[in-house]
């Protein structure tokens, strides 16, 4: 249920027409809702997870007498059915959108602040109301949340007389010597997209790196890693084309020993038994560093609506989605992490095995917190650096001051 969310030019001109459109309130010869259901626009197309969505929906709808329409398309579809929507003035009382396209929305004034529908933020981690915020006004509550972690196949590191690395060295030296036939050490995804951006994160940020000014210096040590793996042979040429799924099949066709993936493949990673696997948190540039990963997930939010009641009905069924005990529940059927603390303390306790996954979201960051609407540039000019230092074509330091340009700065 991982939402992924690359932006090419086409789809971000989408989504500004989108916003401007929320904005305006354009009028339109829409039906006259019914004032007893509550509509949701979302991307759980996915039967299983649309008939999940729908249970947790009603089990707060029953109570105050309402029912719940799921309106759900394709995850890069979600911006331009708003946009039609919108301009038929028949928007959704609940839009549920990735915690990386809030911005766009939010900017246009065509959102709620969640606390003005009844949504409090005192119980929530810090990092999921960064997910939800812009310009320091909350616009949207995840009920989870997701991250990157170090997946590694445990029987391998065994044979080898192995533990999992914990710094970059260590990471070298592990891939290295688990590099074997046909198996590299370590897999990941570089791909000229969202996946291929959302892997990188964890390595640029830990290393100081800086999104607003990406050619400051610090974040080409990261390049220079993923360059050495390459160089090495301990990872794949193959990563500039991985997605993430790619990635997966790779640690579970036993051509990859150690892997930087997330939560949404324990399903797949469980169903299995040819490849005992553990988690692990993600390497840092020295001992005794916190991980800074990306999170990841969905932001559910009000769009402004001219009937006050639907607003309310709107906050109440989110108030009660997000509910410790339906958080929990949630999270786990989705396998990821609960924003209420202290539904995450409980999910960590319940799923040991997952405990990093849960570590890692207390240190993560927000892709938009610091650039907000400027994201889906900047991503494009990261991923257009990192392609270009694993094919040779440029240093880590020449390929982030183009980067730079790329993201509208100065060199």
């Amino acid at each position: 249920m991982q939402r992924r969310t690359g932006r090419t030019p086409s789809s971000v001109a989408v989504l500004a027409v989108a916003t401007a459109t929320l904005a305006a309130g354009l009028g339109g010869c829409a039906a006259e809702p019914d004032p007893g259901t509550v509509t949701v626009l979302n991307s759980a197309t996915d039967t299983a997870e649309h008939e999940a969505n729908q249970e947790f929906f009603e089990r707060c709808a029953e109570p105050l007498g309402l029912e719940i329409e799921q309106i759900s398309v394709p995850a890069d579809q979600v911006a331009s059915k708003a946009l039609r929507m919108a301009s038929s003035d028949s928007l959704t009382d609940i839009l549920e959108l990735d915690g990386s396209e809030l911005p766009q929305f939010a900017e246009t004034g065509g959102l709620r602040p969640i606390e003005e529908v009844g949504v409090g933020a005192e119980r929530f981690s810090e990092s999921s109301i960064e997910l939800g915020s812009y310009d320091g006004t909350r616009y949207g509550v995840a009920r989870s949340v997701n991250s990157l972690a170090l997946i590694y196949n445990t029987g391998l590191l065994a044979e080898a007389g192995l533990e999992p690395p914990t710094t970059w060295d260590e990471l070298r030296e592990t891939a290295a010597a688990l590099t074997v036939g046909d198996t590299y050490g370590m897999a990941f995804s570089a791909s000229p997209n969202a996946d291929g951006v959302y892997q990188f994160l964890p390595f640029f940020w830990s290393a100081g790196g800086d999104e607003a000014r990406l050619d400051e210096g610090a974040g080409a040590s990261a390049l220079q890693l993923w360059k050495d793996l390459v160089d090495a042979g301990s990872s794949s040429r193959s990563v500039v084309n991985w997605n993430q799924q790619d990635v997966n099949d790779q640690f579970l066709s036993g051509r990859a020993a150690m892997m930087i993936n997330g939560p949404w493949q324990v399903p797949v990673l469980s169903a299995q038994d040819e490849v005992d696997w553990a988690v692990a948190s993600i390497p840092v540039p020295e001992a005794g560093l916190d991980p800074v990963p990306p999170i990841g997930g969905t932001v559910m939010t009000v769009p402004r609506n001219d009937d006050p009641e639907r607003e309310r009905n709107a906050g109440r069924i989110l108030e009660c989605l997000n509910s410790e005990e339906n958080q929990l529940a949630w999270g786990e059927r989705v396998n990821n992490v609960p924003t209420d603390i202290h539904a995450a303390a409980t999910y960590r306790e319940q799923n040991p095995e997952l405990a990093p996954f849960a570590d890692l979201v207390e240190t993560a960051r927000s892709r938009t917190a610091r650039v907000g609407t400027r994201w889906p540039v900047i991503g494009d000019a990261l991923s257009g650096a990192f392609q270009s230092v694993l094919t040779g074509r440029a240093s880590p330091e020449e390929a982030l001051r183009q980067a730079q340009r790329q993201a509208g700065g100065d060199e």
